[in-house]
């Protein structure tokens, strides 16, 4: 299972800078974790504490730097990332996508995305959303306060003001997304089905 999309309305944490890839969303040694509890705490771990960050759960008693955005009192539970160009290239870690859903993100809107990021994101219930340049400069222009709302069933992104602007997905993501599940769990709901067609044969 995964965390169900359907429609979100929501504040916006904004982090415009291109290029951002996996080990700066989460860096190489908390990769040997398996488990995702806790991953929230050190997502952009070497950008946001002040102190060097070792051990997942070390981040909890490490000092925020005041000058990251997620440090920031208007990011406060906001659920989408507006990013830079070409957000998460490099390694194709899955704990990438882990760690922006631990955080609470459910989304994050840029003008590209690496081909790995986005599939890994898509099978986490992390939903990302490829814009036009000049959208993507009227979101990073935004109000600190401003909110944007998603919804998956349209496909549709609608900015503060009321202008709606059209995203693509990938049917078959989007339908997972919207139902709540994994490919996994796509295929044991038609388990009624291959039963049948097993005991045809």
């Amino acid at each position: 299972m995964i965390p169900q999309f359907t429609t979100l309305t929501s504040r916006v944490v904004v982090l415009p800078v291109d290029n951002v890839d996996t080990d700066q969303i989460i860096p190489a040694r908390f990769l040997k974790v398996t488990d995702k509890a806790g991953l929230g705490q050190v997502l952009f771990c070497d950008w946001r504490y002040q102190d060097s960050v070792a051990q997942v759960d070390a981040a909890s008693q490490a000092a925020p730097d005041p000058e990251f955005v997620l440090n920031q009192p208007h990011c406060a539970n906001a659920q989408i990332l507006v990013a830079g160009d070409n957000f998460g290239c490099g390694s194709s870690r899955e704990h990438a996508p882990w760690a922006l859903v631990a955080y609470g993100f459910r989304a994050v809107i840029s003008t590209s995305f690496a081909d790995i990021f986005r599939s890994n994101a898509l099978k986490n219930g992390l939903l990302p959303v490829v814009v036009d340049p000049d959208v993507h400069m009227a979101l990073l222009d935004m109000a600190d306060d401003a909110e944007l709302t998603i919804d998956l069933e349209a496909e549709m992104l609608t900015l503060p003001g009321g202008r709606a602007v059209p995203f693509s997905i990938d049917p078959f993501a989007r339908r997972c997304l919207l139902q709540g599940v994994d490919q996994l769990g796509y295929l044991l709901s038609f388990e009624d089905q291959i039963a049948a067609y097993e005991t045809a044969r």
